[in-house]
């Protein structure tokens, strides 16, 4: 996707040399529609520079960072000198991730698509999310529930959803926890079993998050949730913790959540 209209004054952008010359380097804007920015041979590097094809070729990519706008002369000013190391990786692989978000709105919706509908979808995932590659993240964790707020149809909603569940590779993370279970009743171990059971949330644990509940060796249980961040992950691992030992407490037993696996003593 190529944005309409021009970039604003700090902003880094990604572009690939198209001309070299001694007083700078004409930069061909990959972001935006038919914009083309200028990084006088100043801002090339620091230091003298003898001879700007040291530091630039042509149809190299590059990241640079806008350091004026005139409209009226249609003209950008551009510097490569002010973009450190981390800041380029970190603004090509946002690049390339928007790039892979065009390629899913295609999937999602099909080659021939319109070019209004396709505005109209990618500015109202960019209104709520700040890019394509978000949106169809968040609707690759959260599914519908994150485009709610957006002004896609629910045909839209659906499609998106899809195709980001079947693209997105979602960045997860993974706690473990803990919980001793003991019932001194003669079905104590089906009072296990349910306890267990209501760790596991009886199906009501969201769909973003994997819960896996599996023996350690009596009493103890060992719990572990992949989620697509810490802060889902702890919550829904304390609320399994809670969930079995209000089980098993209900049922005459002891239960106790704790997150190191406790060692028999020697």
């Amino acid at each position: 996707m190529k944005y309409e209209g021009w970039p604003d004054e700090g902003e880094l952008v990604v572009g690939k040399v198209d001309d070299i010359e001694d007083f700078g380097v004409f930069v061909d804007l990959e972001e935006y529609q038919d914009k083309r920015g200028l990084v006088h041979v100043s801002e090339v590097a620091s230091g003298w520079i003898k001879n700007v094809r040291d530091h630039v070729n042509e149809d190299q990519t590059v990241v640079a960072k806008v350091l004026d706008v005139d409209e009226s002369a249609q003209q950008i000013d551009l510097s490569l000198k002010d973009v450190n190391d981390h800041q380029h990786s970190d603004k090509i692989q946002e690049w390339k991730n928007e790039q892979k978000a065009d390629k899913w709105l295609t999937l999602a919706f099909g080659e021939d698509m319109a070019d209004d509908q396709f505005r109209h979808i990618a500015n109202g995932l960019l209104a709520d999310f700040g890019s394509l590659y978000d949106g169809f993240e968040q609707a690759a964790i959260h599914g519908h529930e994150a485009l709610e707020g957006t002004d896609l149809d629910e045909d839209e909603r659906d499609a998106i959803v899809e195709t980001a569940r079947d693209n997105v590779s979602v960045p997860y993370v993974t706690v473990t926890g803990y919980v001793t279970l003991t019932s001194p009743d003669a079905d104590g171990v089906d009072d296990v079993k349910a306890a267990l059971q209501a760790a596991e949330g009886n199906g009501e644990v969201p769909d973003e998050v994997e819960m896996d509940v599996t023996y350690v060796g009596a009493p103890e249980y060992r719990v572990r949730v992949q989620a697509p961040n810490y802060k889902t992950a702890e919550s829904e691992l304390e609320a399994a913790g809670d969930r079995a030992v209000a089980e098993i407490g209900d049922l005459g037993g002891n239960g106790e959540f704790h997150r190191e696996r406790q060692l028999d003593e020697e």
